[in-house]
């Protein structure tokens, strides 16, 4: 387990383009079907011992696509955030924003932090949504906020940092599960930090078809796995004890 107690589950969401394509609909249909999706999670997570939950919902490099499917889906974050917020108020949801904030239309960035407001007594689970996110850039910003420091550089220094450059409270958090949709087995500029030991799920699903149901065999996968950080399994350990 991570630091919190329960599981850090990270979500690449990805297929719905496709998932649209291959229905004959516009992509942007797609994406209205993956909001559907983020509800099931986020009503499925806290009883599979999720407590935070991080989604990928629009990376620093989706600012290339097509202006009108860029702005179909800040139109569609900026829904999801005005009339989810006293759902997720309601189930004890905390909502945090990764990501710059500096790019953002004034009225996503607005219903944002006005989420991040309403929910902050939240405590079943934490929803962070990663909304121009870019691994890279926030590792090189922590840096840039080291620069000049006198202190030793330590792990636990850096990771404050880190928190501090993607305007996140606490400490940065390892992931436990990353999960990645569509049949595609990368991490796309992902938290790659906070990925370091994590294990990986790929499904074939498609976002918008994804379930709670798919969210608890994912998790099934991750406990059967033997999580050693790098070093021996119990029965490692014996066996080395035995010589």
């Amino acid at each position: 387990m991570s630091q919190g107690g329960g599981m850090h589950v990270a979500i690449i969401m990805d297929g719905n383009g496709r998932w649209a394509r291959s229905r004959g609909l516009p992509r942007t249909r797609g994406h209205r079907e993956g909001a559907n999706a983020v509800r099931r999670v986020v009503e499925a997570a806290p009883g599979l011992g999720i407590d935070t939950l991080t989604l990928y919902a629009f990376s620093a490099d989706n600012w290339k696509r097509p202006r009108p499917e860029v702005n179909a889906l800040m139109r569609l974050l900026h829904r999801y955030l005005r009339t989810e917020t006293a759902e997720l108020v309601e189930r004890g949801v905390r909502v945090t924003l990764l990501g710059r904030r500096d790019r953002l239309p004034s009225r996503v960035l607005s219903a944002a932090e006005a989420a991040e407001s309403a929910t902050r007594d939240g405590t079943e689970l934490e929803l962070r949504l990663a909304i121009d996110y870019s691994a890279r850039d926030a590792l090189v910003r922590a840096a840039e906020l080291l620069r000049g420091s006198h202190d030793p550089v330590c792990l636990h220094r850096f990771s404050q940092a880190l928190a501090q450059a993607m305007h996140a409270p606490g400490l940065v958090r390892d992931v436990d599960l990353l999960i990645r949709t569509s049949g595609e087995e990368r991490l796309s500029d992902f938290l790659l930090w906070e990925c370091a030991y994590a294990e990986f799920v790929f499904t074939p699903t498609l976002w918008p078809d994804f379930t709670g149901e798919d969210l608890r065999k994912a998790v099934e996968v991750y406990r059967q796995r033997d999580r050693r950080f790098g070093g021996l399994s119990a029965e490692g350990e014996r066996q080395a004890a035995a010589g």
